[in-house]
């Protein structure tokens, strides 16, 4: 199975897309009451997990565009050397 950098970073964005959709769905869901700052209804530790899985989609996401400049760069550079 030959693994290219643009299949790699398809996935990557495609889990990076379900992570994301995911965190925010479960923030979503916290129990915070309008226009209140601080509520007791929600628990602190509750939102740290989702709010680090978003950061984390966003680091795959900048990671999967890397691979797709690397590999853009590496086309042209062949295209130059053939051309």
């Amino acid at each position: 199975m030959n693994i290219t950098p643009t299949a790699s970073a398809a996935n990557l964005i495609n889990t990076a897309q379900h992570k994301s959709a995911d965190a925010a769905q479960v923030i979503a869901k916290l129990p915070i009451q309008n226009v209140e700052v601080g509520s007791t209804e929600l628990n602190s530790t509750d939102i740290i997990k989702p709010v680090l899985s978003l950061k984390e989609a966003e680091f795959e996401t900048s990671a999967a565009v890397k691979l797709l400049k690397v590999d853009k760069e590496a086309i042209g550079s062949l295209l130059d050397i053939m051309g």
